[in-house]
C-alpha cells in the first residue's frame, strides 16, 4: 500500500487502519520478544489474582497499572531497538 499525502485516510476507515496496524504490532512482540510473552504471562497472572484475592479497588488498579506501565516499557525498548538495528 503506497502512502498517498493528498487523499489520507480519515473517518473510520483511519481508526480501522490504525487498529489492524496495531494489532501486527503487538503480533510480531508476542511472536519474536521473550519479555514481552513473559510481561504477557504476569499480565495474565495478575488478572487472575485482581479477580480473586478480595483487595481494595485502589490495589486493584495500582496493579494492573503497574504492569501494564512495565509492558508499555517493553514495547517502547522493543521500538528503540529496532530503531537502531535499522540504522546501524
Amino acid at each position: 500500500m503506497q502512502f498517498d499525502n493528498v487523499n489520507k485516510p480519515s473517518g473510520i476507515n483511519r481508526v480501522f487502519l490504525a487498529f489492524k496496524n496495531s494489532q501486527r504490532a503487538f503480533k510480531w512482540l508476542a511472536k519474536n520478544e521473550a519479555a514481552f510473552k513473559q510481561e504477557l504471562l504476569l499480565l495474565a497472572l495478575s488478572l487472575t489474582i485482581i479477580s480473586i484475592w478480595q483487595i481494595g479497588i485502589y490495589e486493584k488498579v495500582m496493579l494492573l497499572i503497574s504492569v501494564l506501565f512495565v509492558i508499555f516499557a517493553e514495547i517502547v525498548n522493543t521500538a528503540i531497538e529496532a530503531t537502531i538495528d535499522r540504522v546501524g
